[in-house]
């Protein structure tokens, strides 16, 4: 059968990971932790997933399990029509080319006593690249992230934290990617430089083509540079749907619970609050049918003995053959009784605001090096 849409860069179907638990002297297994517990996405080329949810529901996880960083108990990876589980060690190094990934402590994932020349010309030597070429390389890698080549010769320490997101990022791209999962990237900087650091990933992406995978529990930083938003809960997305839809019109009740937490700076803007009870149950011993039946204000009988599959809502499919997708046995019900209504009402422009955005929008095109580059004192 014919179809206009394009194959998937990135197919992940079923993926599990439980971690097992040992105890006594022989260190038998007495349980598993359900990090991942039967997650599938597709990812095309040039897009932005973001996976959003509360901490330990398994996001990181899941990053670490697309690169096949840990290997998963259960499901499959498909990159670029590959199966990345079938590839022993040394085609999956050279796979890998095509897969990246920056860390959220970018201290941390840099090498302390290598420069930055010696960090990004590394990845190079570990794939053959740029063997004639490489202090040339290494160059263009700074400047595109917006360094200058003089920097090369620095230590980690010697930079500020957006700098050192920065280097990690061209690290990233010393390969010529066509995916990058980033984990938490912004989560450790302060608001200006996530700005700077997030606007700097969406040039690469218009620029490179690449597809990210954007890991985050900040929804006003997904927002800004999703296509589409995956969420989780204990393992398992429980929505997923092109950001526009799901901000504008949450089917799931926990997604609609994390988007009226979300702060409106709007003075006398009211909504309708949706409170949780109850923590996070333990993924050891998650709950039966749907894992958020104990803590959802709609929960019935049938959430506790079933558990829902994620389901297409057929009104929203596009010529692509997406859509809004939910895992809630209930959702056309709560829907219905304008549950899903959590989005602020459109608020009056503001003409003189409106007239400062243009203006720094403006200065920033005219003068970028004053605006995406950090200068220490």
């Amino acid at each position: 059968m014919s179809s206009s849409r394009a194959a998937p860069l990135l197919e992940v179907d079923g993926l599990v990971k439980h971690f097992p638990i040992r105890a006594g002297v022989f260190g038998r297994v007495k349980g598993a932790v359900r990090a991942v517990d039967g997650v599938s996405f597709a990812l095309d080329p040039g897009e932005t997933l973001g996976v959003v949810g509360e901490s330990g529901c398994g996001k990181s996880t899941l990053g670490r399990l697309v690169l096949r960083l840990i290997e998963p108990s259960a499901g499959t990876v498909r990159f670029a029509g590959t199966d990345l589980g079938t590839l022993d060690a040394r085609a999956l190094r050279a796979e890998r080319r095509a897969m990246q990934i920056v860390f959220q402590d970018p201290y941390a994932s840099l090498n302390p006593r290598m420069t930055v020349r010696q960090i990004l010309a590394e990845a190079l030597d570990l794939h053959g690249l740029h063997v004639g070429d490489r202090s040339e390389r290494v160059a263009e890698l700074l400047r595109t992230v917006g360094l200058a080549p003089e920097h090369g010769e620095r230590y980690p320490h010697e930079f500020s934290g957006g700098q050192r997101q920065r280097i990690g990022i061209a690290r990233a791209l010393a390969v010529e990617p066509r995916l990058v999962v980033c984990d938490e990237a912004v989560s450790a900087l302060d608001v200006s430089v996530q700005a700077q650091v997030i606007n700097l990933l969406r040039d690469l992406q218009r620029r490179l083509g690449l597809a990210y995978l954007f890991i985050a529990h900040d929804l006003a930083v997904v927002k800004h540079i999703a296509t589409r938003v995956a969420v989780m809960y204990l393992g398992r997305i429980v929505e997923l749907a092109d950001k526009e839809a799901l901000f504008a019109a949450p089917r799931h009740p926990y997604t609609q619970a994390l988007l009226a937490a979300v702060p409106v700076p709007e003075p006398g803007v009211e909504r309708e609050r949706v409170l949780l009870t109850g923590d996070v149950p333990s993924p050891v011993t998650p709950p039966s049918g749907c894992h958020f039946h104990t803590r959802c204000i709609h929960a019935r009988a049938l959430c506790a003995e079933v558990s829902p599959p994620l389901e297409r809502d057929a009104a929203t499919l596009g010529r692509d053959g997406a859509g809004h997708t939910v895992a809630c046995h209930f959702w056309r019900e709560i829907a219905a009784a304008g549950g899903a209504r959590v989005a602020p009402p459109p608020r009056p422009v503001d003409a003189r605001l409106a007239l400062l955005q243009s203006a720094f929008i403006a200065s920033a095109a005219a003068h970028p090096e004053h605006y995406f580059q950090e200068v220490r004192p």
